[in-house]
């Protein structure tokens, strides 16, 4: 059969690997999903949209663009909204880079900036995360050159969980020139709790040539309606708009986004109670002799190298998320199912 050839640079593109299906959903811990159900208000405000679906969207996503105003006190023109952060992610790069540009990133980091980088023709530029998982970013900042346009810096970072320090994030905007764009990518922003942790939105304040990336997929539990957005000035948030499919987040998920803004007390309530779980998950697993990254998300990464993938099948029925070679990718679920999977890691340390 012969078929009309694609473009090249998907030759090399992975193909994004979602997590394994598990017995059951209580027990997937490999997509970082919250645990919770749809916080309160969500439910019954989406349900009003589902009787004028045979109507468009708002194209302008008023109502969101309106309700983050109001919460981060920026105006409207702030922000650009897509399906999921990782949407927001592509029409970023696409608005940005082309066929000669450089983008740099830390590696191992989200598994979709690769292939979002390289849709875009650009040259990708991997820079190793430092022993303990976290960004080099003197190493990153030494490696822009006059062809780089755009760096990613993930905050926690994805999926080996660390912070980037505030102090470090100040140096490396200090020094990289501000004709680069640096995307501080805080999809888990939720869930830190380290005093000295980088701040996207203070860096934001500082500098023009910073993007934030958010989403309410994760602490806010909405990642089945694919709502995440950017925070940049109006310029860059334009472009990213411009970059973006018309209509791309529906009237349903706008308004599940913008009761979730509403519910501010009962998020927190609930990230808290993650948080203490994946307090008490690392002092487990350390307990048990695993040697852990400090991590601020909502999941703990184990660094197995070459045994990622038989953990991963011996930790059934849950599901975690092996990246091979490289180590697992373990959420943070009910205690219920951590104490399975923790047991399933004990079992492994006794076995191997």
């Amino acid at each position: 059969m012969t078929v009309p050839r694609a473009r090249q640079a998907l030759d090399h593109i992975p193909v994004y690997r979602p997590g394994k299906a598990a017995a059951s959903e209580d027990h997937k811990l490999s997509s970082n999903e919250n645990p919770f159900d749809p916080l309160p208000g969500v439910m019954e405000r989406a349900a009003l949209e589902l009787g004028r679906v045979n109507r468009y969207p708002d194209a302008g996503t008023t109502a969101l663009y309106d309700a983050l105003s109001a919460k981060l006190g920026l105006s409207p023109d702030h922000f650009a909204a897509s399906t999921g952060s990782v949407a927001v992610l592509y029409a970023l790069l696409n608005a940005h880079l082309e066929t000669g540009d450089e983008v740099i990133y830390a590696w191992r980091s989200f598994e979709a900036y690769p292939i979002a980088a390289d849709l875009t023709g650009a040259t990708t530029v991997r820079i190793p995360l430092r022993p303990d998982g976290t960004h080099d970013l003197d190493a990153m900042a030494a490696a822009v050159t006059d062809r780089t346009r755009v760096v990613l810096v993930c905050t926690p970072n994805n999926p080996t969980g660390p912070v980037v320090a505030a102090a470090e994030l100040d140096r490396f905007l200090a020094a990289v020139p501000e004709r680069v764009l640096v995307v501080v990518d805080e999809a888990y922003v939720e869930f830190i709790r380290d005093p000295e942790a980088a701040d996207g939105l203070a860096a934001l304040a500082k500098h023009d040539n910073v993007v934030v990336l958010r989403t309410f997929s994760k602490a806010y539990g909405l990642a089945g309606l694919r709502v995440g957005y950017a925070i940049a000035r109006p310029p860059v948030a334009e472009a990213i708009r411009k970059a973006s499919p018309p209509f791309a987040v529906t009237d349903l998920s706008q308004a599940a986004a913008v009761a979730s803004l509403d519910s501010e007390d009962a998020l927190a309530e609930r990230v808290d109670v993650i948080v203490r779980e994946r307090e008490a998950m690392v002092a487990a697993l350390e307990g048990q002799g695993w040697d852990l990254p400090a991590t601020q998300a909502n999941f703990v990464w184990l660094p197995l190298g070459d045994d990622a993938t038989e953990f991963a099948a011996w930790c059934d029925p849950v599901s975690v998320r092996p990246f091979a070679g490289d180590g697992v990718r373990v959420s943070i679920g009910s205690a219920e199912v951590n104490a399975v999977f923790l047991d399933r890691a004990a079992a492994w340390r006794k076995e191997h």
